[in-house]
């Protein structure tokens, strides 16, 4: 069976930067590689500023868009990548995120690195995903 790419884009700002918010690779099973999710409203504005809760809440949200626009969930996930501007600042509100998973019944590969920055300053949690259905 000849591999298969379909583009997932939940909102059409990124298609006009050159990339999609994710594919799905269909084969003998499907797989999702996901764009890494940041605290971006709909129409592609940072929110959120400083604030490493409410950006992680909404980078989680929109990595839940992006699957559920594969129709796929966070059970999904077969990992995850975090990208953040202050590893000390994510480790007091990284119950956001176990929460969430724990919630779904996954706890997936994850790496965490710390970066200089991100895309865009005001950004300081990055969430980049793979899953498979």
């Amino acid at each position: 069976m000849a591999m298969e790419r379909t583009a997932v884009n939940p909102w059409a700002w990124s298609v006009e930067l050159g990339y999609n918010q994710g594919e799905v690779v269909s084969g003998h099973t499907r797989t999702l590689y996901c764009a890494g999710q940041t605290a971006m409203s709909g129409d592609g504005k940072p929110e959120h500023a400083g604030d490493m809760a409410a950006q992680l809440a909404l980078s989680l949200d929109n990595l839940e868009a992006v699957l559920g626009g594969a129709g796929m969930s966070l059970a999904n996930l077969v990992r995850l990548n975090v990208h953040t501007t202050d590893v000390d600042l994510l480790f007091q509100h990284y119950g956001v995120l176990a929460s969430r998973l724990g919630a779904a019944g996954v706890a997936p590969p994850t790496t965490m690195l710390g970066v200089a920055r991100l895309a865009i300053p005001d950004l300081i949690v990055e969430l980049e995903g793979t899953a498979v259905a």
